[in-house]
């Protein structure tokens, strides 16, 4: 590449990248919106169901970060383009910037930010724009081979090395400023308001202390790498179709239960607090979740019953499905007969005995027990709605079952690789069977009988069944090729299924199994 065309692509990308970090510190600063994720927004929403659900399989919770890291790239190659061309067609230039633009404006538009979304996008075309064009005006690109130029104008003059850097890193540097700088903006205060949210504590007496999940009762030590029964909020999974995690105001909260009631309600965070607060430990599963994978995750979660906060809504005799939305328009529904009987079903905003994190739907969400969450798990809570069967969330028309029951699943962690000596070995992990609860679990060597394993008691707060358990059984490792299966069987005596069946449209099923090479 010649000389004067590198000159010329650092010059478009340095101009394209303080473009973009000028609209993000606007939008940021003064709606709370950013661009590069309204953008993304827009690929999600287009995207076909099938590729959604490739790049979860494929990326799990690295999808978002990839998403976004991918549009500024786009944005970069196409600054880059522009540098080539800005000498020879401004006005092409000025017309890739115009577009860009437009798609900025329509995704911020979308995100509901207002005028604000075209304050910011117009602040960012204009200062790419000049940026750009300041730099051609410094330094002249005069197309040079063995240090010489081409052709000679007076009008032109070559930059020096040292001018040309001093002016690109001065833009870069600054659009790295702003880009840290819209972050500190976006989190300026969230922590400290979260911070100030007390937790009801909840006092269990011995009358509904739930019995232990477990059908072993002779204790046993858990191996050091077997996933805790509790999973630490920080290492809990997130799918999400939030690109950038809202930072919801919650002492201007509200949630608004309207639809097919009797009176529509508008509940604040301190009107929840102070009804019938619960502790359950409830485990939660994606749908995208394969065999033995990690997108699931066991917590105590505090909150009110979604009953109910529902009753002081007054469902109708007509109303039949339980829509909730996200504060980013996110959606998703289940039928309303689904609460009736023993199901733990929450308006959350504690997880693990503080605030919930943002990441995890603070000030409020949705957990309901035994339900993928695609069809229940709503995080950061705006409203609910009680509607007809017909209405359908987000993901039901990209492909996904509107029926979503939590299939009985087990997994093996321990042994972790797959290597192992011969003798004595341990063989642990989870299993999970919501609502119904796990009765048994059961380990096969190399498609040899199935035999029991042991199951650790928990004492949990809520129903017994709504959350994983432990599992433990010791084997004796002979030399060779070894692959181990694991099942599960829940307290109505169904068999986890045996599969394979992919993830879509409901779920994968199938026996978790661990190759080992024993040497």
């Amino acid at each position: 590449m010649k000389q004067s065309s590198v000159t010329e692509v650092l010059l478009g990308v340095a101009a394209a990248a303080l473009a973009v970090a000028v609209g993000e510190f606007v939008g940021v600063a003064f709606g709370g919106v950013s661009l590069v994720a309204s953008v993304g927004d827009v690929v999600v929403d287009v995207a076909p169901g099938w590729f959604v659900r490739w790049t979860i399989g494929l990326l799990g919770a690295a999808q978002k970060p990839a998403l976004l890291t991918g549009v500024v790239l786009l944005i970069l190659l196409v600054g880059a383009w522009t540098g080539t061309r800005a000498k020879s067609a401004k006005g092409l230039v000025s017309a890739a910037y115009v577009t860009f633009g437009l798609v900025g404006v329509i995704a911020t538009a979308r995100a509901g930010s207002g005028g604000i979304g075209l304050f910011a996008v117009g602040t960012a075309a204009v200062v790419g724009l000049v940026a750009l064009r300041r730099g051609v005006g410094l330094f002249a690109f005069v197309p040079v081979e063995d240090g010489r130029p081409l052709f000679e104008d007076p009008r032109d003059k070559v930059a020096s090395r040292r001018g040309f850097l001093v002016y690109v890193s001065g833009m870069t540097l600054a659009a790295g400023a702003m880009g840290f700088g819209s972050r500190l903006v976006a989190d300026r205060g969230a922590e400290e308001m979260r911070r100030r949210v007390v937790i009801p504590r909840v006092r269990r007496t011995a009358t509904d202390r739930p019995p232990p999940t477990s059908t072993t009762e002779a204790p046993w030590t858990a191996p050091p790498s077997l996933t805790p029964w509790t999973t630490p909020n920080d290492s809990f999974y997130r799918i999400d179709t939030a690109l950038v995690v809202p930072k919801v105001d919650s002492e201007s909260w509200s949630l608004r239960v309207d639809g097919m009631v009797e009176r529509a309600v508008e509940i604040t965070l301190d009107d929840l607090l102070a009804m019938n607060v619960v502790d359950s430990a409830v485990t939660l599963a994606c749908v995208s979740n394969e065999i033995g994978g990690s997108l699931v995750g066991n917590a105590v979660w505090t909150g009110v019953p979604l009953v109910d906060v529902l009753e002081l809504a007054g469902p109708t005799e007509s109303a039949e499905q339980v829509m909730a939305w996200s504060v980013d328009s996110f959606s998703a529904g289940f039928p309303l007969s689904a609460l009736d009987g023993d199901r733990t079903a929450l308006v959350a905003f504690g997880m693990n005995g503080e605030p919930l994190p943002f990441r995890h739907g603070f000030p409020a969400r949705l957990v309901v027990a035994g339900l993928y969450g695609y069809i229940s798990a709503v995080k950061w809570l705006e409203r609910i709605e009680l509607t007809t069967s017909e209405a359908a969330g987000y993901w039901i028309p990209r492909g996904w079952a509107k029926e979503a029951p939590i299939k009985i699943a087990s997994r093996i962690d321990v042994p972790s690789g797959h290597q192992a000596k011969p003798g004595r070995q341990a063989v642990a992990g989870v299993a999970w069977a919501p609502v119904s609860g796990v009765e048994g679990v059961e380990l096969s060597v190399d498609d040899g009988p199935w035999f029991a394993c042991r199951v650790r008691g928990v004492d949990a707060p809520g129903r017994s069944g709504d959350s994983w358990v432990q599992w433990y059984t010791e084997w004796d490792a002979e030399p060779g090729f070894r692959t181990l299966r694991v099942r599960a069987r829940d307290t109505h005596g169904r068999l986890q299924a045996p599969g394979p069946k992919p993830i879509a449209p409901d779920g994968a099923e199938g026996y978790h199994s661990r190759w080992l090479v024993v040497a």
